[in-house]
């Protein structure tokens, strides 16, 4: 299946892994790229230094192309901006912020620059930038959220910009891939179905959690703080949104979340974690592997289209 975004970024299929902070890590970027889809390096708050031995590491597993997510709130952001110019990675998406300052050393080095929106004004921003593509990321998703759903942003995105769209939040199989064809996405961008691969160095607990999710099990913690965050509830969420309610301050609510991201998926701790996943979670079944998420995805969309 070819796309815009196969020939842009020199992929087999139209699918990139999401950036997912303590998740996308180069084990899983590899195993996405080998299978054929874009796999991503999630830079997070990581340490440039880190960041390049992710990079440096995944070379060594793929020799096809790979990026890195760069969240522009990182405070090492700058840094982390050059080590992907210095390793020659070429293609980044970003996330929570503006890329335009990174904008002319990037394209100058041959990199790709694919900033995630949520809104129509962003992704017309991004263009006038000198984005190559946009990631179109609806509220259905994982992790921080927009306010608009996919099923109404994709379109309005792609008849805003000339650029190609990839469609991203809610989408977790080859039916998800062919309503954004025809919306007018070239792409889609998953991360809670690649939470549940066997090659993601995920917990087991929260894997399980996430099979076993069905599709009411996500709540959204955040929304007094303008920071709103989609994850399957538990005992930290039920906590957390009780605190909302009873006016408490920011720093409060970020006490009782902060490391907890990392609590779920390294430590597997499912009761206190954040347990970040998108509403498509009802729809995963069983863990497989990059290989075989990415084949069953292809052979359903195109018996569709």
């Amino acid at each position: 299946m070819k796309t815009d975004i196969t020939k842009l970024l020199g992929i087999e299929y139209p699918i990139i892994q999401g950036g997912m902070a303590w998740v996308a890590e180069h084990k899983l970027a590899a195993a996405v790229s080998n299978a054929g889809g874009l796999g991503l390096i999630g830079a997070a708050s990581a340490p440039a230094e880190i960041v390049r031995e992710e990079i440096r590491k995944c070379k060594a597993l793929t020799d096809k192309p790979f990026g890195v997510n760069v969240m522009l709130l990182n405070p090492n952001a700058e840094e982390v901006a050059k080590v992907i110019v210095e390793e020659g990675v070429k293609v980044v998406t970003t996330g929570a912020g503006n890329p335009a300052k990174y904008m002319e050393m990037w394209k100058k080095a041959g990199v790709k620059v694919i900033p995630v929106v949520a809104s129509v004004a962003m992704a017309v921003l991004m263009e006038r930038a000198g984005a190559d593509a946009v990631v179109a990321e609806g509220m259905e998703s994982g992790g921080h959220i927009g306010s608009t759903t996919t099923m109404a942003l994709v379109p309005q995105v792609v008849d805003a910009v000339t650029i190609p769209v990839i469609a991203a939040g809610g989408i977790a199989d080859g039916r998800g891939l062919a309503a954004a064809m025809m919306l007018g996405a070239s792409a889609v961008q998953m991360g809670t179905r690649f939470v549940a691969a066997k090659e993601s160095i995920v917990h087991a607990n929260y894997k399980e959690k996430l099979i076993k999710a069905k599709d009411i099990d996500s709540t959204v913690t955040g929304t007094t703080t303008g920071h709103p965050v989609r994850c399957i509830r538990n005992k930290m969420t039920k906590e957390y949104l009780k605190l909302e309610k009873e006016g408490a301050d920011f720093m409060e609510l970020e006490k009782l979340t902060l490391g907890s991201l990392r609590k779920a998926v390294i430590e597997g701790d499912v009761v206190n974690g954040t347990l970040m996943a998108g509403q498509i979670a009802g729809l995963i079944k069983e863990e497989l592997s990059c290989e075989e998420i990415i084949r069953q995805i292809m052979e359903q969309a195109e018996s569709l289209m």
